[in-house]
């Protein structure tokens, strides 16, 4: 009853893993393993609203962290917020650095407000091969990217991130547990 099992059935697309997650716990193996979609950040207080602007988001994330680390899942340990990368004189901020003892690998977070597109994919690719890089210690595994968005269209990441080995995920994110009314 705590953990929402009953609502996270009903949005969920894979009701076969949800359920074996709710009776085994997180079991990691692979990179998918790791982000769950949709992340409920009822805990952080803050309205749907369109005037949210993604530094209060990622306030509110630092502020409430070890609620968050607990919606991300098993594994995950804080490394930096707003992690500053300087190329030829220009400079990009990470969101949030974590790094993940299961997996031996950094995970990065990239926070938005609105609809993923192809631009955030590309931003969070520069991202994650600059930590493949310049950051990646002997023995770690490949960095992982992670855009949280409020909502995503599954056919333009799928094309955006392409085959082959996946590094870059996208999952949604919602404020409010949907109402009994919503549901039905």
């Amino acid at each position: 009853i705590q953990s929402l099992l009953f609502e996270r059935l009903a949005k969920s697309r894979d009701k076969k893993g949800v359920m074996k997650l709710a009776t085994k716990g997180q079991q990691i193996q692979t990179p998918a393993d790791v982000f769950k979609d949709p992340l409920v950040m009822e805990f952080l207080g803050l309205p749907e609203s369109p005037r949210l602007v993604e530094s209060k988001l990622e306030a509110a994330l630092i502020s409430n962290l070890q609620q968050f680390l607990l919606e991300l899942g098993k594994g995950f340990a804080f490394v930096a917020r707003q992690e500053r990368l300087t190329l030829e004189g220009d400079h990009y901020y990470v969101d949030l650095v974590f790094y993940h003892t299961i997996l031996k690998c950094y995970v990065l977070v990239d926070l938005k407000i609105r609809k993923l597109t192809h631009q955030d994919i590309g931003q969070m690719q520069l991202y994650v091969n600059y930590y493949d890089l310049e950051r990646r210690s002997p023995g770690d595994g490949p960095t992982l990217g992670l855009i949280l968005c409020t909502d995503q269209n599954e056919t333009a990441v799928r094309y955006t991130i392409g085959g082959g080995q996946q590094k870059i995920f996208a999952s949604r994110y919602q404020f409010h547990i949907p109402t009994e009314a919503d549901l039905a």
